[in-house]
């Protein structure tokens, strides 16, 4: 009996996932909560492939991972779960099928708000990373290369054009004014690749997703404010095994 109320206890545990890429959009799990805000020390760069999801084993398609750097700031999105059911589609979702791995980084929430229950201060979320390490890695090329391999690929989950603008989408809907001159740089990039080629950027973003709220929901989004992101940076905490 102790042991079946030890494993419900376990299966309750909290945990709060932050998002950067298409989980900022399209999560694909049940959450209790949705905050925006951001992570220190790390940057987005569309460096990993993908076969799976945006892009074939002959023509991988580009994904958001993170790249360390000390004066980095990443813009992003925070979801609250319990229990293990999103932790495991996750698992899939980002690391057997993404090659991606876990940790444990700071979040600072862009905003206190009774709704989310939290004061402000920075908490520790659980982020999904890609690394050299990993068989999908295609580091650093030229962005107009990037820009055309997305503007190219597809994959089983969708064009990879769709991927990016979305992402770009929720940048400029939820945090206006938030940096991120790679993300931008390379919005614009391919919607001239597309037009190019005499595509409808809207006929590549498929079904429009389900609109996620988040914070505390006012209609208005209120203009991003800087003065508490100084840029120093913040060392990750541990690892999750999963």
């Amino acid at each position: 009996m102790a042991a079946v109320q030890n494993e419900s206890h376990e299966a309750e545990v909290s945990v709060w996932i932050f998002g950067y890429g298409s989980l900022c959009w399209y999560p694909g799990f049940e959450y209790e909560k949705c905050i925006t805000g951001y992570i220190r020390g790390y940057v987005r760069r569309f460096w990993q492939g993908n076969t799976t999801h945006r892009g074939t084993l002959e023509k991988p398609g580009r994904v958001a991972t993170l790249i360390e750097d000390n004066n980095g700031i990443t813009w992003g999105c925070a979801f609250k779960v319990t229990g293990q059911l999103a932790l495991d589609y996750l698992k899939q979702r980002e690391c057997t099928l993404g090659g991606y791995q876990t940790d444990y980084i700071k979040f600072f929430p862009r905003k206190a708000s009774e709704w989310s229950g939290i004061s402000g201060q920075a908490f520790p979320a659980l982020v999904y990373i890609a690394t050299p390490k990993n068989d999908l890695w295609i580091g650093e090329e030229p962005l107009v290369e990037t820009a055309r391999q997305i503007a190219e690929c597809e994959g089983p989950s969708g064009h990879n054009v769709e991927y990016l603008i979305r992402l770009a989408i929720f940048m400029r809907e939820e945090l206006p004014g938030a940096p991120d001159e790679h993300l931008f740089e390379l919005e614009g990039l391919v919607r001239r690749f597309v037009a190019e080629a005499n595509v409808a950027v809207k006929s590549l973003l498929g079904n429009t997703p389900r609109r996620i709220r988040r914070d505390s929901h006012e209609e208005v989004r209120r203009h991003v404010s800087f003065e508490f992101t100084a840029r120093v940076p913040e060392k990750k905490l541990r690892c999750l095994h999963i």
